[in-house]
């Protein structure tokens, strides 16, 4: 409560776009106030990011969530301190921690500009066979959205490769392991009998997969 639609309706619609965005699945409407189990926490903080968008980061981690609706009231006193500048650099964190959408959109916006030159320059020439074109202007057209749209498709193809060495310098680990069984700390291996046995269960169950067993 206490909060005018300009400030409502773009967060509304930012988790929306950014939902369809990301790859990982977010509560729309949330905040940052959360209780965290420990195994969640050492996880969150085991992130070496340095610009953090919480909400996203804590969806991303895979753990089960809970939201708790509650009815916020309007502001006892003071005013926020999260202006409209803050929201916009939030919303830019949370786009280029979580999508590489942005930098492949020089790819999309190639392919459509493409599609708009080859489609004045089948005008251009159906317009020359029927003798009603226009000298020059059309035929400039053409070439200009077709030059245009091979710019944005290398331009995209670089975003991708960037995007790529971006995602993989945030050093997200691929699984987080939840538990280590018969772990030998003073070897720091898993002891041979126990690789002995995981091996053996392996084999069976691709046996039994296969059809063997």
């Amino acid at each position: 409560q206490g909060e005018g639609w300009f400030k409502r309706a773009p967060a509304a619609l930012f988790y929306r776009l950014l939902r369809k965005m990301v790859d990982v699945e977010m509560a729309l409407d949330s905040g940052d106030f959360r209780l965290m189990s420990r195994r969640a926490l050492d996880h969150l903080n085991a992130m070496p990011e340095r610009y953090r968008f919480i909400r996203g980061m804590v969806s991303w981690i895979g753990l089960k969530q809970v939201a708790f609706a509650y009815e916020r009231h309007q502001r006892f006193a003071g005013t926020t301190h999260y202006p409209l500048k803050k929201m916009v650099l939030l919303a830019m964190d949370a786009m280029t921690s979580f999508s590489i959408v942005p930098l492949r959109f020089a790819s999309h916006l190639g392919l459509i500009f493409g599609f708009l030159g080859l489609a004045a320059l089948g005008y251009t020439l159906s317009s020359w066979f029927a003798g009603s074109v226009l000298p020059g202007w059309t035929s400039l057209a053409a070439i200009v959205l077709i030059l245009g749209s091979v710019q944005l498709l290398v331009l995209g193809i670089f975003g991708e490769y960037l995007g790529r060495m971006y995602m993989e310098t945030k050093r997200r680990p691929l699984y987080l392991i939840n538990e280590i069984a018969a772990h030998d700390p003073a070897a720091g291996k898993l002891p041979v009998h126990r690789l002995q046995e995981m091996a053996h269960e392996l084999a069976k169950g691709a046996a039994r997969a296969s059809g063997r067993v």
